[in-house]
């Protein structure tokens, strides 16, 4: 990058954070609720719901997202009833913000480094964060982040808005996969029976409805290897982790190549030791893994599989977080203290 692009670049930033301080985005009093980068629908709906917990306790908060609005979650919000949260890219220094839906630096919000994090609300691993207050932090075993947050309304004693329970109540059916995943757990069918019945909907027929409505087979291959996309860092390496869901996925793998190919442009852009893509069969309850990169060892050792074209075949598989993440983490662990030395 040269040095009039460098200006340039530092000239839209400016302007970007004067505009989302003055056009009533965010100001110095309010408390952002965000949740990661390439929302799902948890991340969108958990923020909603979140901020208006927030303010029914008698605080500034708006929920933003981050990134731009899938299929599925803009069913969920057309049948309730409900706007999109304004879209931020970038944050001021300073800027009070509650994550909801993760922990972990990089997968949120530019600028994230330099906010004052003032609450977590998640469910998934504790990815290494630090901040320079004590703050409160809601982290449960649970299939769902919106599980979290309709029991703290009801832990208030608050009711939740109708169109608040059914966007809940969306994310849980998300996250779960209509209950089919094994991060499900019976807290999250409870809280969705509760939420389903304010929300007054038939939870199977709703939710075999918003999964189907977020099947998008006109995705590019770039869009789909970014569909979902989250990062995590392994001893000072990166990798990412992409997941899509479909009910019939031969479609999609018909475009393995095309796959691959761009899973390793993502990869070579220098950012990934290694980049997956996890293609999940709603109906069969299974995943294909594809990937690019410095992965071989790390799948072998984390699946005990054998690779076939940069691709293995998990059947019983369907959570990123607790049947992916995990296992693939462990292995780069151990193969990167193996090839340093250290034991």
């Amino acid at each position: 990058m040269n040095k009039t692009q460098r200006t340039l670049e530092a000239i839209i930033i400016c302007v970007a954070i004067m505009f989302f301080t003055h056009a009533g985005v965010a100001s110095a009093t309010e408390v952002l609720v965000a949740g990661h980068k390439n929302p799902d629908t948890d991340s969108i709906c958990s923020a909603i719901g979140y901020a208006k917990l927030e303010q029914l306790l008698g605080i500034d908060a708006i929920a933003i997202r981050v990134g731009e609005i899938n299929n599925e979650t803009q069913y969920a919000l057309n049948y309730f009833g409900v706007s999109a949260p304004p879209l931020v890219k970038i944050i001021g220094e300073k800027q009070k913000i509650v994550l909801v839906d993760y922990n972990e630096l990089g997968q949120g919000i530019a600028g994230l480094e330099e906010t004052e994090i003032v609450g977590v609300v998640d469910h998934h691993r504790l990815g290494g964060l630090k901040t320079e207050n004590p703050i409160p932090v809601h982290i449960e075993a649970v299939g769902c982040a919106a599980t979290i947050v309709a029991n703290e309304y009801w832990q208030h004693r608050l009711e939740i808005p109708k169109n608040i329970a059914g966007l809940l109540l969306s994310a849980i059916i998300s996250d779960t996969v209509l209950f089919r995943s094994v991060t499900t757990t019976g807290v999250d069918k409870e809280t969705a029976d509760k939420l389903a019945e304010i929300a007054g909907v038939n939870i199977k027929k709703y939710g075999l409805k918003m999964l189907k409505a977020g099947e998008n087979y006109d995705l590019t291959p770039d869009q789909i290897v970014h569909n979902d996309m989250k990062e995590y860092e392994v001893n000072g390496r990166v990798i990412s982790i992409s997941q899509i869901s479909f009910m019939d996925t031969h479609e999609i793998l018909a475009q393995k190549e095309q796959l691959l190919k761009a899973l390793e442009k993502m990869r070579a852009s220098g950012k990934y030791e290694a980049s997956f893509l996890m293609v999940t069969n709603i109906v069969e309850m299974s995943t294909h893994l594809l990937f690019q990169g410095n992965g071989d060892d790390i799948v072998k050792m984390a699946f005990g599989k054998e690779i076939d074209n940069y691709e293995i075949y998990l059947p019983n598989v369907m959570s990123r977080k607790d049947q992916i993440v995990p296992p693939l983490l462990v292995a780069a662990r151990e193969l990167l203290k193996k090839h340093s030395g250290v034991e």
